[in-house]
């Protein structure tokens, strides 16, 4: 019996493979980690025009298409994340990108419960105190084509067979990192 845990099946499309690859580096984090912002470069073109850098990344020749996720610096301490990514311009060499953010969730019916009138840092302790909150970890990959792919993982269900894949999981945060293309 192996003690090797089991990973999530093979992702059929070159994104969705990327942001699977990228949550499966953040959940090696742990979790309360802080944003992370990653450059999606075509692999194929960054061997022909990087080899010293692909070289470094360990990279080899794969399938058409596919992407390699290259982490960013750090995002800057207590910047508004919209306000963050308003700020961003990436060179064409830049296929894509993705963000990995963690937030509380509440279930929809939670929806009826929330009181009016309150400010955002009263909202914020509410939900951080709601008896229904799940925490989640997003990872938003976009390409410059409009490409969209969401992996999500519940705190609860943290295992790489439990992670949600579709293109319009966050659509909000996936039109905020198109922007940056723009």
């Amino acid at each position: 019996m192996s003690d090797a845990t089991p990973s999530a099946p093979p992702a059929a499309r070159p994104l969705t493979r990327a942001a699977l690859e990228i949550d499966e580096y953040a959940a090696g984090l742990g979790w309360d980690q802080p944003a992370r912002l990653f450059a999606l470069v075509d692999t194929a073109a960054l061997l022909r025009d990087e080899p010293a850098l692909a070289a470094q990344l360990g990279l080899e020749a794969g399938a058409e298409g596919e992407l390699t996720p290259i982490e960013q610096d750090e995002l800057p301490k207590g910047a508004a994340l919209d306000e963050f990514l308003g700020t961003i311009a990436w060179p064409d060499a830049v296929a894509g990108c993705a963000l990995v953010v963690e937030r509380l969730i509440l279930p929809p019916s939670a929806e009826a419960q929330l009181p009016k009138g309150i400010s955002e840092r009263e909202l914020n302790k509410w939900v951080a105190e709601h008896p229904e909150r799940q925490e989640v970890r997003m990872t938003v990959a976009v390409l410059r084509d409009g490409s969209r792919e969401t992996a999500l993982r519940l705190r609860e269900k943290d295992s790489p067979r439990e992670v949600l894949t579709g293109p319009d999981l966050v659509p909000g945060l996936a039109d905020a990192l198109l922007t940056t293309f723009s």
